[in-house]
């Protein structure tokens, strides 16, 4: 599963880091509201952009009851280490906006 081929979003032209701010929190809440039942592979995307997206200063460890399911978050964390927070916002935003569509 490769996380990091992004285009930045939602033109050429950049967004300031308030806008990103702002497109993050609403795509975010799109996502949360989804009514679409979302694939496994999608939904580790958007787990991992988002932890990069808030925990990016904190050393993060998956929590769960499952530990194949731990493994899949943490390999999907490891894919996007190297991403800054405003990356990261972005990838999100691109993901919700391509395939989130309620």
């Amino acid at each position: 599963m490769a996380l990091v081929s992004l285009q930045k979003f939602p033109n050429p032209v950049a967004m300031t880091p308030e806008e990103v701010d702002r497109e993050f929190l609403r795509a975010y809440e799109k996502a949360s509201r989804t009514s679409q039942k979302l694939p496994p592979d999608l939904m580790l995307k958007l787990y991992a952009y988002y932890k990069q997206a808030t925990k990016h200063s904190q050393a993060y460890i998956p929590s769960g009851n499952s530990d194949l399911k731990n493994a899949f978050k943490l390999n999907a964390l490891l894919q996007v280490k190297g991403l800054t927070v405003i990356e990261a916002k972005e990838a999100y935003i691109q993901l919700v906006e391509e395939n989130i569509h309620d």
